[in-house]
C-alpha cells in the first residue's frame, strides 16, 4: 500500500502541466461467489482485484487511468502520462493530506472470512429444500452467494484522505414452475453492507418457499387485458420504479449536460404534493450505504424532492463545477477501473398516511403489482417500459385472481404527478445499478403506493 508521502509525491506529479484537481483511488477487494443449482454446487470461486485509479482534471477537462500496481514507481509513472494530456505550467496549489474521522454507517460483525463455506453452502441448501419442497411443479432452482470485502483509500489534492472498508453480502434464489406445457420463473434476495451476522435470525426456508409459491401462483395465472388503469405498486423493490424512470434523471451525469427531462428545474413542482423522494446512503448496513463515497466525501441524505417540489440533484464533484450546485456526497465507481460520477446510493419515497389496507379497499379496479421486475428506460425523457413479475387484480376494494403478463409503460413525470396514495409501510429492495461508473450496489425502496391512468401492456 502506497504511504501518505508517496501518494502526496504522485498527486503533485499530476499537477505538473497545469491541472487544478488530480485524485487517486486505491483498492483491495476479495469476492467470493457461489452458485447451486438443483441442490448442488455448481460454481464456487474466490477472485482478487488489486489497483489503483488515477484521476486528473483541469477545468472541466478529465482524463483517467488506472493500474494493477499498487507501487509507487509504476503510478508515479501512470500520473506523469496522464499529466501530458494537459500542456500548460503548475499552478500555484498547496495541500497537506488529512485523515478525517468519519460516521461509521456501516458496522460489521461476522466478516466474510470468518464463515467457513460449509457455512455458506448450508445456507444455499436451505434455499433450495425450501423452493424444491413447496410444490411437485418446482422443476428448477438456482441458488446464489455473493460476498466482498473492499478496502479503499481515496485521496485528492483539496487534502482529502479517507479510508473506508465495505462488507457487502447477498444471497438470491430463482425457482422454475412447470406444469409440462409453460414455466413461469419467480426469484427474490436480500442483501446488505454487512457482515453474515445479516442471517442470524434469517428463514432462509420460508424465503424459498415464497420464491416458489410465486412461481407457481404465475404459472396458473390469466394473461392480463391491457389498457389504462389505476395501479398499485407494492413495497420493497417496487422502488425500482422511481429507481430507473424518476432518479436516474436526477443524475449530475445527465443534468450537467442538460439532456435530462428535469435539467433546469429545481423548485418546480414535478410531482403530487404527497410524493417525497429521498437518496440516503447513511441508513445503518443498507446496501446501498457507505461511509464515504467513492470521491472520499461523507455520505448523506439527500431530499430530491420535498412534497412534489424538486429540490436537490445527485452530484459528483466534476459535475458541481459545471452546475454550480453543492456536492452531495454522490461519486461512486465499481473499481478503480472507472472514474468516479453521479450515482444512487438508498432510494426511495417517503412513507405516506395510508396504510396498505386502505389503498386496497379504495380501488374499484385496477392492478396490484407485487413483485416488480426489469424494464428499459430512457433518463433523457423518463420513458420506461417495466415487467410485473407478480400481479393481481383489484377489483370492488379487493385483490382477487393472479394475472401475469403485464407490463407498466409510461414516463416517470407522469408517474409523479399520478400518484394519489402512498402508505406507511415503508421497506426495501437489493440490485445492482449500471452506469457510467460500473455496476454497483443500491437499494430501492418505497412505501405501496397507488397511482392512476397508467397504460398496462398484456395479451388477454
Amino acid at each position: 500500500m502506497l504511504t501518505k508521502q508517496e501518494m502526496k509525491e504522485i498527486l503533485l506529479t499530476c499537477l505538473q502541466t497545469g491541472a487544478d484537481f488530480a485524485e487517486l483511488f486505491i483498492e483491495k477487494s476479495i469476492n467470493n461467489n457461489f452458485e447451486m443449482t438443483k441442490g448442488a454446487i455448481t460454481k464456487a470461486n474466490t477472485n482478487y482485484l488489486n489497483g489503483v485509479g488515477v484521476r486528473i482534471l483541469k477545468d472541466h477537462e478529465e482524463v483517467y487511468g488506472y493500474t494493477n500496481s499498487v507501487h509507487f514507481e509504476m503510478v508515479n509513472q501512470l500520473a506523469h502520462q496522464l499529466a501530458s494530456s494537459f500542456n500548460g505550467n503548475p499552478q500555484a496549489i498547496s495541500f497537506e493530506l488529512q485523515e478525517k474521522n468519519m460516521l461509521l454507517h456501516t458496522p460489521v460483525v461476522k466478516s466474510p472470512s470468518t464463515v467457513s463455506r460449509d457455512e455458506k453452502v448450508a445456507m444455499l441448501i436451505k434455499l433450495h429444500e425450501g423452493s424444491n419442497q413447496y410444490s411437485e411443479e418446482i422443476t428448477q432452482t438456482m441458488g446464489y452467494l455473493v460476498d466482498r470485502e473492499q478496502d479503499v483509500v481515496i485521496a485528492n489534492t483539496k487534502g482529502t484522505l479517507a479510508k473506508d472498508r465495505r462488507t457487502y453480502v447477498r444471497i438470491s434464489i430463482s425457482a422454475v414452475a412447470s406444469d409440462g406445457k409453460q414455466m413461469q420463473t419467480a426469484s427474490d434476495n436480500i442483501g446488505r453492507n454487512q457482515g453474515y451476522e445479516l442471517f442470524d435470525h434469517f428463514d432462509f426456508i420460508q424465503f424459498g418457499r415464497e420464491v416458489a409459491k410465486s412461481a407457481v401462483t404465475m404459472l396458473h395465472a390469466d394473461e392480463i387485458s391491457g389498457g389504462k388503469m389505476t395501479v398499485v405498486v407494492h413495497n420493497g423493490f417496487g422502488g425500482v420504479l422511481l429507481h430507473e424512470a424518476c432518479v436516474h434523471s436526477l443524475e449530475a451525469t445527465l443534468v450537467a449536460k442538460n439532456v435530462s427531462v428535469f435539467s433546469n428545474k429545481l423548485g418546480e413542482k414535478i410531482a403530487s404534493d404527497i410524493v417525497t423522494a429521498v437518496d440516503d446512503g447513511t441508513l445503518a448496513n443498507q446496501w446501498g450505504s457507505l461511509n464515504v463515497d467513492d470521491e472520499g466525501n461523507p455520505t448523506q441524505r439527500n431530499v430530491l424532492i420535498e412534497n412534489g417540489i424538486l429540490k436537490s440533484y445527485l452530484v459528483d464533484y466534476r459535475n458541481s463545477l459545471i452546475m454550480n450546485h453543492p456536492i452531495t456526497g454522490s461519486g461512486r465507481r465499481q473499481s478503480y477501473k472507472y472514474s468516479p460520477t453521479s450515482r444512487m446510493t438508498n432510494t426511495f419515497f417517503a412513507p405516506g398516511k395510508s396504510t396498505f389496507d386502505e389503498i386496497i379497499a379504495a380501488t374499484s379496479y385496477g392492478l396490484f403489482a407485487k413483485k416488480m421486475g426489469g424494464g428499459s428506460v430512457d433518463p433523457s425523457t423518463g420513458q420506461f417500459n417495466f415487467a410485473v413479475n407478480e400481479g393481481y387484480l383489484i377489483e370492488n376494494g379487493k385483490i382477487t385472481k393472479p394475472v401475469k403478463g403485464a407490463t407498466l409503460i409510461g414516463s416517470g413525470g407522469e408517474v409523479l404527478k399520478n400518484i394519489d396514495m402512498i402508505a406507511n409501510n415503508l421497506s426495501y429492495g437489493q440490485g445492482m445499478c449500471g452506469s457510467l461508473s460500473g455496476s454497483i450496489p443500491t437499494d430501492v425502496g418505497q412505501p405501496t403506493i397507488r397511482v392512476q391512468n397508467i397504460t398496462v401492456g398484456g395479451r388477454g
